[in-house]
This record gives structure tokens, sequence and C-alpha cells, in this order.
């Protein structure tokens, strides 16, 4: 094996060969086969805040997770030109960088479930009010001493289910029926793509890469491969990942405040005066609260009706909070790229004692009281709790109630069973049916993943 580096183009599996004219380096090739992929279509039936949404301006998963790709390669950009250096003088590790950070842009919620985190909280609370399916020997037709119990190290994989974690399992994984290695993208792309770097049972405090958990046990083998590609161990962090963490807090921080203004549950100056008030004292925040005063000045004195002055204003703000927000982290990085490069940074690059830092947060208040928080948002979240509840109750007797215990494919018992199990996608079938990773964890785990595969 080549010495571990954090850009390695090594793939689990061989690659097919390219024609003759595919000029693309391995990173682009990463970027295409995401692009093209089943789950990023997937993405445009998840929304970001407002579900349901008639407005085709209010955002999707889909919209949300191009505009976290287009700024994180934006991002990489400032840095190069602004201090080439932060990245070494490889000029093939120079031209990967937009590139990477444009992909695991473009990947980072493919895992979230429907309606976000309340939905990862639904499928965790399926399982708890289910937790004896981890331990139940009492399965029909099977001789107890062949009924393999899950884990408890492994069934936080389930409880606290992570869709940072189901991320790394579809990209490497479920989105390629020919073998084990889903889109099999290069080493140094799925590794810039884990938020988080440690198992359902390592999760720490006072560390932004295992605060929470990156991979679920059926992935421990990618991840332990990812880590001899690259050098990277349980808790460290790609470089980049800090970088597609700071696009996607802004991109949420600002663009959920523009959609509660398209909503109309806000207007523009509903927000710049939230601004004014938090920030016209402040040094740092001073210029940023004067330049919305002279954008909404110059909106206000055209020649145009109030809905089309409405648009402008909004334009004005997310172009002046996105810059803000993308410029501090672009500082930030620069400041501390030593420390970053060295893998021992904590704290995300927007988590600081910043203006940029204060600003997020004051953007996330915003939302959390005029968008999260709106009686049309929470009551679609409660009904697609109840929804997701009920999906896995149904989706579980279908994967559960078949002839042989052991023969994934066998029949199912019931008429329903077997017209639900059919409707699960059939290349989640076809990996659990076949273990195609070859992995020794127990049925009862593989039937719990495929549940939580489907409705994620």
């Amino acid at each position: 094996m080549s010495r571990p580096n954090i850009w390695s183009t090594s793939r689990r599996s061989n690659p097919r060969p390219g024609g003759d004219g595919d000029k693309r380096t391995a990173f682009e090739q990463d970027y295409d086969r995401l692009l093209f992929s089943t789950p990023i279509r997937r993405l445009a039936d998840k929304t970001q805040v407002f579900p349901l949404e008639q407005n085709d301006s209010i955002r999707t998963r889909l919209t949300h997770s191009h505009e976290v790709s287009n700024l994180a390669r934006s991002l990489g950009n400032r840095i190069i030109r602004t201090d080439p250096n932060c990245f070494g003088k490889d000029p093939a590790v120079i031209a990967a960088v937009p590139v990477i950070l444009a992909t695991v842009g473009l990947a980072h919620d493919l895992g979230n479930p429907p309606f976000g985190h309340q939905g990862e909280a639904a499928i965790g609370r399926w399982f708890e009010k289910n937790r004896a399916l981890f331990e139940c020997p009492n399965v029909p037709g099977v001789p107890k001493i062949k009924f393999r119990a899950v884990r408890k190290s492994h069934q936080n994989d389930f409880l606290k289910f992570e869709g940072n974690a189901q991320t790394l399992r579809l990209l490497s994984r479920l989105q390629n029926t020919s073998g084990p290695s889903g889109l099999n993208l290069t080493a140094g792309t799925l590794s810039a793509s884990m938020k988080y770097t440690v198992p359902s049972g390592k999760t720490a405090k006072g560390n932004a890469a295992s605060k929470k958990f990156g991979y679920f046990a059926s992935e421990a083998d990618v991840a332990k491969w990812i880590s001899e590609e690259t050098g990277l161990e349980a808790g460290q962090r790609h470089p980049l990942t800090w970088l597609m963490e700071a696009s996607d807090d802004t991109a949420y921080s600002v663009m959920d405040v523009e959609d509660a203004i398209k909503k109309e549950l806000v207007s523009p100056e509903d927000l710049r005066a939230y601004i004014r008030n938090r920030f016209a004292t402040s040094d740092a925040g001073g210029g940023l609260v004067n330049q919305l005063e002279r954008d909404f000045e110059a909106a206000d004195k055209l020649d145009a009706d109030l809905a089309r002055v409405g648009e402008i204003k909004t334009s004005y703000l997310r172009t002046r909070l996105v810059e803000k927000v993308i410029s501090g982290a672009a500082e930030e990085f620069i400041k501390d790229h030593k420390r970053i490069f060295e893998f021992s940074r904590r704290r995300a690059l927007l988590d600081c004692s910043s203006f940029e830092s204060e600003l997020v947060d004051a953007l996330k208040d915003f939302a959390r009281t005029h968008a999260y928080n709106s009686p049309q948002v929470l009551e679609i979240e409660l009904k697609g709790a109840q929804i997701i509840d009920g999906l896995m109750t149904d989706m579980w007797n279908a994967i559960s109630s078949r002839d042989k215990f052991e023969d994934l494919s066998s029949r199912r018992r019931q008429p329903k069973a077997a017209y639900v199990y059919s409707k699960i996608s059939g290349s989640y079938r076809w990996q659990f049916e076949r273990n195609l990773g070859g992995s020794k964890l127990p049925v009862r785990y593989r039937e719990l993943q495929l549940l939580s595969d489907m409705i994620s």
C-alpha cells in the first residue's frame, strides 16, 4: 500500500477503465458519480424547513445541498487566492481542493431522513420503544441458540440514529448493486465527507469530530480502510471537512431566514431591524449594519412595486450575510491552518470568539423563532413523526415476517408483508439478502438496518 495521504485517490474496488478521452481527475470523477446518483435526485422530495411547500422558490434539501456545494467550492477558492500556502505547493492538491469541497458539500445531507433532526429523533424513538428487538430470542421457528442479539455497543446505531453515518453508508455501500463499494469514491473524498469520525460507542464532548458518531458498525471496515489510506485516526478530521461544515452552517443560518421571508412569516425590514438591534454598537457589526442601511435606501428609491422592492431587499440581505460569514470562516481557517493540518483543532470554524460566529448564532435564533417554531412547521413535523412511526412498524413486519429466519429472501408470511417488502428499494433488498459487504453482524442487526435504510 502507498504511504497514507489525506489526498488519497485510492478506491476500495478497482475502478472501471475510462475511455481514452477521459481526462478527468479522480476527484472530478467522484463529483460526477455523485451528481448523477439516485440519492441526489431523491433530495428533491425532502424539505429543508417548510414541508409540503407549494411555493417553488422555497428550498428543498436538493437546492440546499447544491448551495452548500457552491459555497464550499467558493470558500476553498477564496482561501487559495488569499493564501495558497495553506494547502501546500503541490498543484494537483490545490486543483483538487475546490472539487472535493463541491463533492462533499453536495453529499453532506444525503443520509438525513425526512423532517431533518425531527426525523432522526422519530427513528430513534421507534427503536427505543421497540428495543426488546435487540435481544428478543422469540423468533418463530428459530431455535434460541441460533439467534444472535445486537451488541449493546452497536445499539446506539439505532437508538441515536445519525444521518451523517447514513451518508457514509449511502456513499460507500448502498448505491451500487454490482458490489459492496457503493459509488466507489476515493479515500480522500470519503474522508473529507466525514463530519464525525468515531463509532456510536465512542462519542465524546469537546471535539467537533467526535461529539456525534460518523459511521455504523456495518461500515467499520470502510472507516478502517479510509484511516489506513489517509492516515487519519478516530477523532481527527480531514482539513476540508471544516470548510464543508462552515458552508453548511452558512447556508442554513442565512437561507432558512430567507425562506421565512419568502413565506411572509417575517419581512426584510424585520430581519434588518433585528441585525441593527443586535450589532449596531459592535465595532465589527457596525459596517454590516451601515451597508444594509444603504442597500435598503437604494431599493426604496427604485421605481418598482412593493413586492419587487421586497425581493431586492431580501437579495441584499442574503448576499451581505453570506459574504460576511464566509469571509469570517476563510479568515479563521487561514489563521489556524497549521493546527488544522496537524489535526489538533477541536472547535468548528464558526464556533469561536468572532463577529461572524455571533452573527451565525443570531441568525439561528431568528430562524428558530420565526421559522422552525412557526405553527405550520411544528404541525407538519408532528404529523411527520407519526407517519415515520407508522411506516417503520409496517416495514418492520414486512422485513421480519418471513418463513425462514436465516433466509432473508424467503417468502413473507402475510400478503400485506409481501406487498410492503416489495416496495422497499430493490438495491437495498439486494444488499440485505446477499450480505454483499460480507458483514459478520447478526441477522437481527441487518434487519433493523434495512428498516433505517428505507426510512432515511
